[in-house]
């Protein structure tokens, strides 16, 4: 992920060992990591289970929230692909029976946009 994509808060993908390497400990047995991605100071992880949202909160980033939305809370879902000069696509999920998205995500180039697609329609509609 470059800086400058970085610094717009473009997520990037993340390497599935270093996830598990660095969040084992809020995995439960049987649980794996599918897919994660990483902004400057957050995390969110794709597992066969859940959704985990890694927020890092506060000056020093030391405050950590994480979030875990079971995948049949997700209601529905979006991803608005990059265009020919736009540096980043969009995803967006709704939890529950919230009017407005719960979740936007910005995507730098870097993401295969439509593999998030498919393991969240793999775990929403299975």
């Amino acid at each position: 992920m470059g800086i400058f994509s970085a610094l717009l808060g473009n997520a990037g993908a993340v390497d599935k060992d270093t996830l598990v390497k660095d969040y084992s400990k809020l995995l439960i047995t049987g649980e794996t990591v599918e897919l994660g991605f990483k902004l400057i100071r957050d995390t969110f992880i794709f597992t066969n289970k859940r959704l985990i949202l890694v927020e890092k909160q506060g000056l020093t980033g030391s405050k950590i929230e994480y979030k875990s939305i079971t995948y049949k809370s997700i209601t529905r879902f979006s991803i608005e692909t990059a265009g020919t000069f736009d540096l980043e696509a969009e995803l967006k999920i709704w939890v529950s029976s919230e009017a407005n998205p719960s979740i936007v995500k910005q995507f730098n180039k870097s993401v295969n946009v439509y593999d998030v697609q498919n393991v969240l329609a793999h775990h929403v509609l299975g």
